[in-house]
């Protein structure tokens, strides 16, 4: 009788067995979430004169390597190696700091799960979370410093014992694509691929007229103005959420001007000849934009009076004077780019819905690429996405986590580029909503 009941419960392990590989289960075996597939080493990278950084390695847990390896590099603002500056949020009801999956943050975790290594690095004189340590190092930073800067970054992470230093990327996002074609021509026989996110082309004067002047002139015209006259309401104007986002603030601020005798505000007389309550968008509204977007990112004390201060005392998050003057010399990326050796590789990403750096400055660089024959270049935009490849409309960047298929296509094109599979394999995982321009000799 024992054996017998002993067969039957082999048998009905078997089935149940059977049952379990053909039909699936409802169990989840929680040990797999558990399981580490990335591993993190900080550092502190030297750059020189006194000038140190934290940064952080992001390995993969399994393996022993050398495995490839990419470095990135933040867009422009007082960002740490996360880009969390725009991304933190408070929660109401705590008052706790609440820190979503930052862009990249996600870039590493996402890269590294699938067998990069990964080195990102906090901007000189800038700490976590979006904090100013240093305001003279900060204060007196220039693109050249941040371009010397992603070169030591790229020399620290070949050095890595997990890193195959002859399978490198950098990868750059917004003014960091201005830094990136910069270090891949510093180091051809190193760097084999560039990645560019929300692409900088032409001098950043043309960038702050789009985003300061043409997109609020557009939105006046096709959105505001209801009569198709030409004219714009004031008071609907001010009271317009999107709009004051792009015109920095009520309406208002731009257009009065404060009487200090008697401490009253009246519009100012030369953006209101008629005295009314309306104003003409072309005479009255583009030229307070046009005044706004030459005082950028140094407005007026109506704005921001902590901006004037000297560069060794300069904390605005957004950029010192340095900075800039460095930023409107600069040579266009549309020149730089084409003196990127052929022996690298390129690929530009961009939203299409991108109001920071407009999807026809990646299209002019992949133009430019096309002029000058290089070899090897992919452009993809994505229709609906912004500037941080999140869901935006057409008027204003939104903030959220990267889309996976974006991440998705960094990692497709990664993977052909890095010795994992051919070249002629890669194709994007969102062919059905983003248009990808393709050159492969």
């Amino acid at each position: 009788m024992l054996k017998v009941l002993l067969i039957l419960s082999i048998i009905l392990l078997s089935l149940y067995s059977l049952s379990f590989i053909l039909f699936g289960n409802n169990f989840t075996i929680n040990a797999q979430q558990d399981l580490e597939t990335t591993k993190f080493r900080d550092l502190v990278i030297d750059l020189g004169n006194g000038v140190k950084t934290n940064a952080q390695l992001t390995i993969p847990a399994v393996g022993n390597g050398p495995f490839p390896a990419v470095l990135l590099i933040t867009g422009s603002g007082a960002q740490d190696m996360n880009s969390s500056a725009i991304f933190i949020s408070i929660d109401n009801a705590t008052g706790t700091k609440i820190y979503p999956p930052t862009p990249f943050f996600q870039i590493a975790d996402y890269l590294s799960d699938r067998g990069f290594v990964t080195l990102r690095y906090d901007k000189r004189g800038v700490g976590e979370n979006h904090t100013i340590v240093d305001s003279n190092v900060w204060g007196n930073m220039t693109i050249n410093d941040l371009v010397q800067d992603a070169n030591k970054a790229l020399l620290v992470l070949m050095k890595q014992p997990e890193v195959d230093a002859n399978r490198l990327t950098v990868l750059g996002h917004s003014e960091g694509t201005v830094v990136t074609p910069r270090v891949a021509i510093d180091n051809p026989d190193n760097v084999k691929n560039i990645v560019l996110l929300g692409t900088v082309a032409q001098n950043i004067s043309e960038i702050l007229d789009y985003q300061i002047v043409r997109i609020p002139m557009i939105y006046a015209k096709q959105v505001l103005d209801k009569n198709h006259n030409g004219l714009l309401s004031v008071q609907e104007a001010s009271e317009d959420l999107t709009f004051q986002g792009m015109v920095g603030g009520n309406l208002s601020l731009i257009l009065t001007q404060q009487n200090m005798q008697n401490d009253t505000i009246s519009l100012k007389p030369e953006y209101n000849p008629n005295n009314d309550t309306y104003i003409n968008i072309e005479t009255e509204l583009k030229p307070a934009l046009v005044e706004r977007a030459k005082s950028f990112p140094f407005p007026s004390s109506t704005f921001s009076p902590s901006l004037s201060e000297p560069s060794d005392r300069c904390i605005s998050l957004a950029g010192c004077q340095m900075w800039w003057n460095s930023f409107i010399a600069l040579e266009p990326n549309l020149n730089t780019i084409s003196k990127v050796t052929s022996n690298t590789s390129i690929l530009i990403l961009n939203g299409e819905n991108d109001t920071q750096t407009p999807v026809e400055q990646a299209m002019l660089l992949q133009q430019k690429l096309t002029v000058v024959n290089h070899p090897d270049h992919v452009l993809i935009t994505y229709p609906n996405l912004g500037h941080f490849f999140y869901p935006s409309s057409q008027w204003g960047t939104e903030f959220g986590q990267i889309q996976q298929y974006v991440l998705k296509d960094i990692y497709s094109w990664l993977e052909a580029h890095s010795g994992f599979t051919p070249v002629t394999t890669f194709s994007s995982s969102s062919s059905s909503s983003s248009k990808i321009t393709k050159l492969n000799h």
